[in-house]
């Protein structure tokens, strides 16, 4: 039975991972018709083909390795500086050059002089590169608002799970008492597992976010009113210094800092709760952030991603996953023994999280990614302004073409990257059970 469950997990990822790759091409697909821009091939995965069908001038298909996506665009590159579409030459630099301009142009067919890719306006080519990765963010929205709105999600409340009896800074890391310690405020107010805290020295306050901020930001005399039995009662408390777990100012905390603040001395209750849009809004922002974040200390995180896939390192918890990885995590969400509910929310919120980083990572200005695209339609916009503004000549259109041994560099660096995480997810694996 666990080994059913955990297939049955694994191929839900993959189906949500297909979906999720037909959703982006679909961007691009739509977006390039839109614009007059023949689209020979709209192809969902890598390597061989095990499906296809021609449907007027495209001809769609499924590949058999589920790891992306793409869309074949006639003239994704402008010709050469003389006129000419393919050309040779014995710099290694300028083959991958010309070998990639001409890739552009393999399936040209009379007539489609004017549907280039090239030859389209700079924010029409935006658009159309923008728009895979925005049906990604769209989707990620769309399943993130629906799951928090519907079903809520797991965060501290003002409720009281438990009260501290003694005063511990938290840089020991200890849970028991020793002879001698100081009692807590809560404890000395009467503080109770249960409670829900409602205001704070006369202040109402309904997330735990602004109570704790309240609460470090004060020292000495202050009124705690909680609600008990259906009925509120005011307590009074003698806050105290002490030193605690740096805030990450969203009611969490930041690993190994500490500051001194205001302590009153209790843990707070997680619940489910369900979020208004505009709570669900400040959330998504908060994950954004948190996901730029990541990419930017991606590097940072190789050398313990190196010994936890080749050394006796460990995994951690906030590790680069792929999606191996994530078929795993999966298959593990599919044998948890919680209600059907809460693993489907676990399903939809695994294939919002793909989506959101296939967004973030896919507007990374490089080559050959999306963004690297994007960044060289803007920068021939912006040549042409300047030169329409200074009255000089239009310098035409910026060759992206010229950069693709970089972009070489740079996929050669991302499938390094993939086969390294490939290996620690098979033979160190993230887990959350």
């Amino acid at each position: 039975m666990i080994l059913l469950m955990t297939v049955l997990g694994i191929l839900v990822f993959v189906f949500g991972l297909l979906v999720s790759i037909a959703w982006h091409e679909l961007g691009h697909l739509s977006t390039a018709k839109l614009f007059g821009i023949r689209v020979p091939q709209y192809m969902v995965g890598f390597g061989p083909t095990i499906w296809s069908r021609r449907k007027g001038e495209t001809e769609y298909g499924i590949k058999a390795i589920p790891a992306g996506g793409y869309i074949r665009m006639i003239g994704m590159f402008p010709p050469g500086e003389d006129g000419r579409i393919t050309a040779r030459s014995t710099s290694p630099w300028r083959t991958m050059i010309e070998d990639a301009r001409s890739a552009a142009y393999e399936e040209l067919e009379p007539g489609d002089e004017k549907r280039l890719f090239y030859t389209r306006k700079p924010w029409k080519r935006v658009i159309v590169m923008f728009a895979g990765p925005f049906m990604n963010l769209v989707l990620a929205l769309a399943v993130f608002f629906g799951v928090w709105m519907t079903f809520g999600v797991n965060m501290q409340t003002t409720a009281v799970r438990s009260v501290s009896h003694c005063v511990i800074q938290a840089s020991e890391k200890r849970d028991t008492c020793k002879p001698g310690d100081q009692v807590t405020p809560a404890e000395a107010a009467g503080l109770r597992p249960g409670d829900r805290i409602v205001a704070f020295n006369g202040r109402k306050t309904d997330d735990w976010s602004t109570l704790q901020q309240r609460i470090r930001d004060t020292v000495g005399p202050a009124t705690v009113t909680v609600l008990r039995d259906g009925r509120e009662v005011v307590l009074k408390a003698d806050l105290i210094e002490n030193k605690v777990a740096k805030s990450d100012g969203r009611g969490g905390y930041v690993p190994d800092q500490y500051i001194v603040a205001g302590f009153l001395g209790f843990t707070p209750k997680t619940e489910k709760v369900q979020l208004t849009f505009g709570q669900s809004v400040d959330h998504m922002g908060e994950m954004v952030e948190a996901g730029v974040q990541g990419l930017i200390k991606l590097p940072s995180k190789i050398p313990a991603l190196w010994d936890a896939a080749f050394g006796d390192g460990p995994r951690e918890q906030d590790s680069p996953m792929g999606i191996v990885g994530a078929a795993r995590i999966s298959g593990e969400i599919a044998n948890l023994d919680i209600p059907a509910t809460d693993r489907m929310v676990f399903f939809l919120q695994l294939i919002g999280f793909f989506n959101l980083s296939l967004f973030l990572f896919n507007m990374l200005p490089l080559l050959p990614l999306d963004g690297g695209h994007i960044a060289g339609a803007l920068w021939e916009s912006v040549r042409r302004s300047f030169a329409r503004l200074f009255k000089r000549p239009d310098p035409g259109p910026f060759d992206v073409a010229k950069l693709m041994p970089f972009a070489y560099v740079v996929a050669g660096v991302f499938v390094c990257f993939t086969l390294l995480v490939l290996v620690a997810d098979v033979v160190n694996p993230v887990k959350i059970s």
